[in-house]
């Protein structure tokens, strides 16, 4: 085994020189996990769920996107994102109509409603993200992202 092999082994789950707490997945998991806690906790007064939010979220940022487009983006299945789509329709939140450039599209875009609904949930929430970023610098959130975006991009590669 190479030297390289060698110090990578404390974060191969299959080695017995795994270390856990040097193991990214276990701390995105875990942030994750806490994320998710304190998020539905700011939400949940305000009639909100994570799912929901992160629906309009999309939304607000690209103004429109197809159901499918959304599946995507929040990495979830197509059912479960129809049924959290047209359970926001029901509630005023999000309009559905056909592509007009092909029918078996339907494309989402937030009501008036629902933006206000969004810009309500982003100010509440503030505080939450403000303490998430608290000590780190700019360079240090951008790394961050940088790295975990190539851990998807790795994990995406087929």
């Amino acid at each position: 085994m190479s030297s390289k092999a060698k110090k990578l082994e404390r974060y191969l789950p299959s080695s017995e020189n795994f270390e856990i707490d040097e193991f990214p997945f276990y701390w995105v998991a875990r942030l994750n996990a806490l994320y998710s806690i304190e998020i539905e906790k700011t939400l949940k007064p305000m009639n909100m769920d994570i799912s929901r939010w992160r629906v309009a979220m999309l939304l607000r940022l690209h103004g429109q996107l197809s159901i499918s487009d959304i599946a995507e983006h929040a990495l979830g299945k197509l059912p479960t994102i129809t049924k959290i789509v047209y359970r926001m329709r029901d509630e005023g939140l999000v309009g559905v109509e056909p592509s007009p450039d092909d029918g078996r599209v339907t494309i989402v875009s937030l009501t008036d409603k629902g933006f206000e609904n969004v810009e309500l949930v982003r100010e509440k929430t503030q505080g939450l993200f403000e303490k998430a970023f608290q000590g780190f610098t700019e360079p240090q959130i951008n790394k961050t992202t940088q790295l975990l975006r190539r851990y998807f991009d790795n994990l995406s590669q087929d």
